[in-house]
């Protein structure tokens, strides 16, 4: 059954994990580069797999006992958010451009330096850790890649100014401040539970 709550918790935890990830600033780069239509169909096809991927693997995550999930899940989060606070501001220069710009190229282009880019990221991960604790799998999904196709427009069509109005610094503190809060939520339910 599909849980409006679940999907906005989803989407919160992954947009603000995503804005400040390395996959925002390429699509930023992309989308200068390139008509930002045919970038957007690329990347948001490579998250929409990302996500498939993830809530797979938070779907066997859910088989294991309550506790143990509840502790894994826990650590997982904290990490995450730790990982949030160590990773550094690099933005994406390494892009090569297509011979040509045709749709297929660029949106190929897209889909692939975004399926690289992602497979193991972090916001994949929480994605697996989202559908591992709230059983919901369609909820989680539509709420994760909802967020990473908001943060692809973002990127695609007006991310300079954005960081302009908004420090990086400042969202990737909040994002790793909503995992943490997720983490020791996940932890305490699994000593108390």
């Amino acid at each position: 059954m599909f849980s409006f709550t679940v999907a906005a918790v989803t989407f919160g935890v992954v947009f603000l994990a995503e804005l400040p990830d390395k996959t925002a600033l390429a699509g930023l780069v992309l989308g200068t580069r390139y008509r930002a239509s045919y970038v957007f169909v690329g990347v948001a096809a490579a998250f929409a797999v990302h996500v498939a991927l993830a809530i797979a693997a938070g779907s066997l995550l859910g088989l294991l006992p309550q506790r143990l999930l509840a502790t894994i899940v826990g650590l997982l989060f904290l990490g995450g958010a730790f990982l949030l606070l160590r990773q550094k501001d690099e933005a994406e220069d390494d892009v090569r451009k297509p011979s040509d710009q045709s749709f297929w190229k660029v949106a190929g282009s897209g889909f692939m330096l975004i399926l690289i880019a992602e497979f193991g990221d972090l916001t994949q991960i929480m994605t697996a850790n989202l559908a591992a604790r709230y059983d919901n799998p369609v909820s989680v999904a539509l709420g994760a890649v909802l967020a990473l196709w908001a943060v692809a427009a973002i990127g695609i069509l007006g991310g300079r100014a954005l960081m302009r109005r908004v420090p990086l610094r400042l969202i990737t503190r909040i994002a790793a401040a909503v995992m943490t809060a997720l983490g020791v939520w996940s932890l305490v339910e699994a000593i108390t539970g």
